[in-house]
């Protein structure tokens, strides 16, 4: 899909799932994610790349079918709710959901200490972000510039329709590093993503009994702010939504900078990993984690720029 079908499809899709029966939307999403599971796209094989990680290599092909399944329509659910998000409404949202640890991370903020809640791509994202506004608790986040520009604009939009700060990844016009500083120096929560390495720069840790790269942000935060690191786990459980707020993860002690936070980022890790493991079908990971799909990705890559012009429209 070329970047202008994206951003119709989009656009599309808030405003058509909004209005259509909620029973038949979720029927819809998931018809879609039971067929991109029997074909196995690119986005099944990624997930199930992963989720082997998470069962070992003593499971059998059918149990790893069985949860990869599982987990395709765990992620479709996550865009149905996603295009329908804005019509739900504050009180079915709060209503909806159930929580564990969230006075906590309240209380920090209320004191005037910034709380950096970092989550893995698990349950709704979105809907957790919505949920903390709807209590009375601002938060801003950082989202991945997509293209085109306008599709961007989109989930800025909607984000900040549901009650987030949104600042881009990159591009923007101010820093945005230096903003969550600021955020947080001023005793605001700031919510990140953080079992994915996006822009290259990410950490190798123990995850899984393997190696993976993590975003440093998080813990570098913490460290240059004092802001409590809580993980926050989230899954689905029928109709409701869950999250978990973790106990807070001390910024790791040593005489060097890099050496901090390395350790704190692979604590997050462990803590990610623990909560992964009890809900696998809700770990929305579709792109590479571990170092090694990320080197087989880089050579494919390479493989691709060398090949000689004609071999590359054959492969297109």
């Amino acid at each position: 899909m070329d970047e202008r079908m994206a951003d119709l499809a989009y656009s599309a899709g808030w405003t058509m799932v909004r209005r259509a029966p909620e029973g038949a939307g979720r029927a819809v999403f998931r018809r879609l994610a039971d067929r991109a599971w029997r074909t196995r796209n690119d986005g099944t094989r990624g997930l199930e790349r992963n989720l082997r990680r998470l069962i070992g290599p003593h499971a059998t092909d059918a149990q790893l079918r069985a949860l990869s399944k599982a987990g395709m329509r765990s992620y479709m659910r996550y865009y149905y709710e996603m295009f329908r998000l804005p019509a739900m409404g504050r009180e079915h949202i709060l209503a909806n959901t159930r929580q564990s640890g969230i006075e906590v991370l309240e209380e920090h903020v209320r004191s005037g200490r910034g709380v950096v809640a970092a989550l893995p791509h698990m349950g709704n994202w979105d809907h957790a972000g919505a949920w903390i506004a709807a209590r009375g608790t601002p938060l801003t986040t950082v989202a991945q510039r997509l293209s085109p520009e306008s599709l961007f604009q989109r989930f800025t939009s909607y984000r900040e329709s549901l009650g987030m700060e949104v600042l881009p990844l990159t591009g923007g016009a101010a820093n945005t590093v230096g903003t969550l500083a600021r955020r947080l120096r001023e005793g605001g929560l700031v919510c990140l993503l953080a079992d994915r390495d996006i822009n290259g720069t990410g950490l190798e840790v123990d995850f899984f009994g393997e190696k993976a790269r993590m975003p440093s942000g998080p813990a570098a935060l913490a460290l240059n702010t004092g802001a409590a690191l809580m993980p926050v786990s989230l899954w689905y459980d029928g109709p409701h939504w869950n999250i978990r707020v973790h106990d807070e993860i001390p910024v790791a002690a040593g005489a060097r900078r890099t050496e901090r936070i390395q350790d704190t980022t692979q604590e997050l890790a462990r803590v990610f990993e623990a909560a992964i493991a009890e809900h696998p079908e809700d770990w929305h990971m579709l792109q590479a984690v571990f170092s090694a799909d990320h080197d087989a990705d880089l050579a494919r890559r390479r493989e691709a720029e060398a090949a000689p012009y004609d071999d590359r429209e054959q492969r297109q």
